[in-house]
């Protein structure tokens, strides 16, 4: 049976949605514009979550954590979104970041980096792309080499979100190029290692609050024991790791697109044409209609895409790829449609569904792209792992 009722949600998940929209409404979204506008870290959103524990929720209290299940952790990063989503990257990525180490890494490991993360000692990010290896996540250049009691990590990660103002970095290598996938192994390395450098931030359509940077290794020597696993263990670390955390990117989808609809409903009373308000236009609301259903078909597969995160369930792969690839499909037609609900009001900055839209394209893009999704699902159900509901 579920741990979580399949309808509705518990007492205890309900008030982590409205403590975390408190915060948001009073200090997320009033900096959401301004964020957006100057491409700047949503500074005041990281220490409102950190003070609220909502930073890295996901962390275990064995390690000083929340220890928020996978469904509290979607409904954070959904609420965050809902307000901003570049901010909502912070609780996302602490997530995807340290998720590998929570997987496999040693007792030790987990002590002292998930005790930091949690303590709010700096955030978590996640270097697995390269300039050739994006969807092809296999095709790792960055090399790890042992020497003594050292590793010794050269080459360059690109598309790291949070690059530079994170303090830690999952960073995948390869350790053994005649294995391809079985010999790429994980490690943890800190900002402060010498010959650890970024790039200048990416100039990107949307999440412009969030940076997004090139990080160079070059000659970067670490501790042995800060290997994740064993050695030849890092891609199926990886690939665990999303499973789990393409359901935050689906959250981030559901959020932005709610956000989205909850503006246009207002705008829609409000907005008066023809004597009387447009929400009375049976064209009017047959969009939101059709906005107000398909927000919440994915919010429900968030939902139960968490629940067999939360689980481990067999059928999670599958549930993880289908709840990003349709949440974030979702988000983009309804943000576009926020739009035009909104007509020429909504194509200007004035307007938070101009900054949506332009930030839910990436939930299409980032975790593996849709058609990636796509494949991962058909392969799938191809090989018989469906679900038992």
């Amino acid at each position: 049976m579920s741990d979580f009722p399949l309808y509705s949600l518990s007492e205890e998940h309900q008030a982590v949605r409205e403590a975390v929209r408190a915060i948001c409404d009073a200090k997320v979204a009033p900096f959401a514009a301004e964020v957006d506008e100057e491409a700047r870290y949503p500074r005041e959103a990281a220490e409102a979550l950190k003070a609220a524990d909502f930073h890295a929720a996901h962390v275990p209290e064995a390690y000083g954590g929340a220890g928020a299940d996978a469904l509290a952790t979607v409904i954070i990063i959904e609420e965050v979104a809902r307000a901003c989503v570049s901010s909502s990257l912070i609780p996302a990525v602490n997530k995807l970041g340290s998720l590998p180490v929570q997987i496999g890494g040693s007792e030790e490991l987990k002590q002292k980096y998930l005790g930091k993360l949690a303590a709010g000692e700096g955030g978590f990010s996640y270097c697995l792309s390269e300039p050739d290896a994006g969807s092809d996540a296999a095709n790792q250049k960055t090399r790890a080499v042992k020497d003594g009691d050292t590793w010794v990590l050269n080459g360059v990660k690109r598309w790291i979100t949070n690059a530079g103002e994170s303090e830690f970095y999952t960073v995948l290598a390869m350790t053994d190029p005649e294995k391809r996938s079985s010999g790429i192994s994980a490690f943890v390395v800190e900002k402060s290692d010498e010959g650890v450098s970024f790039g200048a931030p990416e100039k990107k359509l949307g999440i412009k609050g969030s940076p997004t940077r090139e990080v160079y290794f070059d000659n970067v020597r670490i501790p042995t024991d800060r290997i994740i696993g064993a050695e030849g263990q890092g891609f199926e670390i990886a690939m665990k790791t999303l499973d789990h955390t393409r359901i935050t990117i689906a959250a981030q989808a559901v959020g932005v697109a709610q956000g989205a609809l909850d503006y246009a409903l207002g705008y829609a009373k409000e907005r008066q044409q023809f004597g009387k308000s447009i929400s009375e236009f049976q064209g009017l609301q047959f969009l939101i209609a059709e906005m107000g259903m398909k927000v919440e078909a994915a919010r429900q597969m968030t939902y139960a895409a968490a629940g067999r995160s939360e689980r481990g369930d067999k059928d999670l792969t599958f549930f993880g790829a289908a709840a990003k690839c349709f949440a974030s499909d979702v988000a983009m037609e309804v943000t576009t449609n926020a739009v035009q609900v909104l007509g020429g009001y909504g194509y200007t900055r004035d307007y938070p569904v101009e900054r949506m839209m332009r930030d839910a394209k990436i939930t299409q893009i980032y975790e593996g792209t849709n058609q990636v999704q796509r494949i991962v699902m058909a392969r799938q159900l191809l090989a018989g792992i469906q679900s038992d509901i």
